[in-house]
């Protein structure tokens, strides 16, 4: 945000960011990502959705990748890596990008650095997103994700407009598998043992490392979101 400018000013005035947000599943990353998009521009990256898209459009990685996950094993990070690779050097340089569910550990970290260099770009903060065990679950197992453009809802804290449609491009809301509340705890144990270690790696990177409490209104979630990353912005 240009220094010295009024917070109430529009169109922002934005630095060109590269973001990665951590946290525990259910924390909230991907809600506070398509929100800040939405409202100051740049890009949410999801790998997820990078697959997802690469796969129905039958590109060479999508291919490979649809390879592994047909044989139920996980796509290798270097697959991940060239996917990225692939859509950041199609996105203009002027562009800041938000990352949310990659890297989920250091090795991915050291790898996205190499990715990122390559295209003459470097993460330049880290916001991580913080909530106890038990908000988690109840947010997890509330959760709805749309099929058609990757924006997700809770039936708890951040409901639809609409009960089972997306409220930005009405598309059907499912609930994923992986919320379904007998894997939940299990996610969490995951996030523990493999991503939380990020949190260390990060505080020693050249990035700037800050973290935001979840266990607010959404609203007040974005605007701690924004503060962190020196936006002053009303939602």
């Amino acid at each position: 945000y240009e220094e010295g400018s009024s917070e109430d000013a529009w169109p922002p005035t934005v630095y060109v960011m590269v973001v990665i947000l951590l946290g525990p599943p259910g924390v909230g990353k991907g809600t506070q990502a398509v929100r800040l998009i939405d409202s100051v521009g740049g890009e949410h990256i999801s790998t997820g959705d990078l697959l997802r898209e690469a796969c129905r459009d039958g590109t060479d990685l999508g291919l490979e990748a649809q390879g592994f996950m047909d044989k139920g094993e996980l796509v290798p990070d270097l697959l991940i890596l060239d996917l990225i690779r692939d859509h950041l050097s199609t996105t203009d340089s002027e562009t800041s990008i938000v990352f949310d569910g990659f890297p989920r550990t250091i090795a991915q970290a050291e790898g996205l650095d190499g990715v990122l260099l390559d295209v003459a770009r470097g993460v330049s903060e880290v916001v991580v997103f913080e909530a106890p065990e038990d908000e988690l679950i109840k947010r997890l197992s509330g959760r709805r994700s749309c099929t058609d453009c990757g924006a997700v809802f809770n039936l708890h804290f951040d409901p639809p407009t609409s009960e089972g449609e997306c409220g930005r491009c009405a598309g059907p809301l499912v609930q994923r598998s992986d919320d379904q509340p007998d894997t939940v705890k299990n996610r969490l144990r995951v996030y523990e043992s493999q991503t939380a270690p990020l949190i260390e790696h990060y505080s020693s990177h050249p990035a700037s490392l800050k973290r935001v409490s979840a266990v607010q209104p959404v609203n007040d979630v974005q605007l701690a979101f924004r503060a962190a990353l020196g936006i002053g912005l009303t939602v």
